[in-house]
């Protein structure tokens, strides 16, 4: 079956100005006797992704580079042009005509020799699938959010997507081995878990907004400055912990346990879930209340908790991202076609997305820290080993260097274990096109087991399959 990838949208892109998405450390900067940059090659992978724009703005803002190339790959022609015209705009108003260069191709094995760095931010069939996401589990009762990093939307987004991933690492380690590999595409702890099974030459950071948007939300309602607020955090991928959360050797967490439990607070009302797991469990999580519901077995299988716990948007609303993302995906076309006409201004501040930070920092030796997705082989010691933790990772001209958290609080760990099982099971069943591995992984995922029976989790998982199976490389009709 051909291949079928589509560019990943920018839902995760939300609200950045609300929730503050950006890194913790300071830049790096180029400092005496540290090497200068050199002209580089960025691949960006699912080039009509809303992530290009900003990523690629940033990228143009790394004052140690020279230039270099932007190579687009998407197979989508139609948004490949429209993101090519995009940033051949960024360079001209960005006054780097002449630096930096542009080629757009919808073959990947053409863009990838002599690259640096791939960016991936595909998205497979997506358009295709989401409402079956979605709308099958509904009808077995599971009720979803987001539903692509975990639970049956997760599953399914790995069945599509993991298989194409494979292909695109197989190709990378053949033609660009030595290139950092940062992947922005979920479901991130199953993209990055697979990662690790199919390529040993390749280093693979998986990135996300959550800790660097959380850690600027914590600040702000504790009421203190962010660059002075010190914190631990550690976990997977959406649910890691903030451990630690001081200012000036002052603990910050009975303000926000004050804060939280006056339901009334804005605090409370925008993060009811997360508030709620920080009064039980004793610190906070990265991620929205309405992925974070999705995490978990508490919130989302009856009506009157439902109704007590879940708000509107990313706060837990029912079938938020089923019902918005197809719009989302033509907006992003609309806007960006707007700034080709020049019709809207462009922004061209550097942001704290971790892609311009860590391509500086490699290319410095500045070291730079950043929370990244990474294979836990003696980082975090109470969850499982060879599988994907989230923790803080130093970067420099070496790469990637993930930094040893030691044990999380059990009960923590334990939450973090009960996800890491379904995306153990998920990775297999799709590098294995296993239907029985696929059932399974939604046996030990902990909302489905809350809600559903084995023999129930089996048969919406062969309706799932059933509904989606064109899309699934290596899956039989059932």
């Amino acid at each position: 079956m051909a291949e079928t990838v589509e560019s990943e949208s920018a839902v995760d892109r939300r609200a950045d100005e609300e929730q503050g998405h950006r890194a913790h450390t300071k830049a790096a900067r180029l400092v005496p006797g540290q090497r200068e940059g050199r002209r580089i090659k960025v691949v960006m992978l699912g080039a009509g992704s809303g992530f290009t724009q900003p990523l690629v703005t940033d990228i143009l803002n790394i004052p140690s580079i020279p230039g270099g190339e932007i190579a687009l790959v998407d197979i989508d022609e139609e948004r490949l042009e429209l993101a090519h015209q995009l940033v051949d705009k960024l360079i001209e108003v960005m006054g780097k005509t002449g630096k930096w260069s542009v080629t757009a191709t919808t073959d990947r094995r053409r863009a990838f020799p002599d690259a640096d760095y791939l960016i991936n931010c595909i998205e497979v069939s997506g358009t295709k699938a989401v409402r079956f996401d979605y709308e099958i589990p509904l009808k077995y009762g599971v009720d979803q959010c987001i539903g692509d990093t975990i639970g049956p939307g997760g599953l399914m987004k790995a069945l599509r997507t993991i298989p194409t991933w494979v292909k695109v690492l197989e190709d990378a380690e053949e033609l660009c081995p030595q290139a950092l590999v940062l992947n922005y595409t979920n479901p991130m702890s199953m993209m990055c878990l697979a990662a690790s099974k199919v390529t040993r030459k390749l280093q693979v950071v998986g990135l996300c907004h959550s800790v660097q948007g959380t850690s600027r939300l914590l600040a702000r309602h504790a009421g203190v400055p962010y660059n002075e607020m010190q914190w631990k955090c550690a976990g997977i991928n959406h649910l890691a912990w903030f451990t630690e959360l001081t200012h000036h050797g002052r603990d910050l967490y009975p303000i926000l346990f004050e804060k939280a439990r006056d339901h009334s607070s804005e605090f409370y009302q925008g993060d009811p879930v997360r508030c709620d797991i920080m009064l039980h469990f004793g610190a906070f999580v990265t991620e929205s209340s309405g992925h974070l519901s999705e995490y978990l077995p508490y919130y989302r299988k009856r009506k009157d908790l439902m109704e007590k716990y879940i708000r509107s948007g990313y706060r837990g609303e029912s079938g938020f991202y089923a019902r918005n993302w197809p719009e989302w995906r033509r907006g992003t076309d609309e806007h960006r076609r707007k700034v080709i006409r020049g019709e809207v201004e462009i922004k061209t501040e550097r942001s704290w997305e971790y892609a311009s930070w860590i391509i500086e920092a490699h290319q410095t030796n500045v070291p730079f820290v950043i929370h990244g997705n990474v294979i836990n082989h003696g980082l975090i010691d109470n969850l499982p080993q060879g599988q994907c933790v989230e923790v803080a990772v130093v970067v420099d001209g070496n790469g990637f260097n993930p930094c040893r958290f030691g044990e999380l609080p059990p009960h923590m760990a334990a939450i973090c274990r009960s996800n890491m099982a379904m995306f153990e099971l998920g990775v297999i069943a799709a590098l294995e096109s296993s239907r029985e591995a696929a059932a399974h992984a939604l046996m030990l995922d902990p909302l489905t087991a809350a809600v559903l029976s084995p023999a129930e989790i089996k048969q919406m998982t062969e309706e799932l399959i059933n509904a989606e199976i064109d899309l699934l490389p290596g899956f039989q009709k059932g």
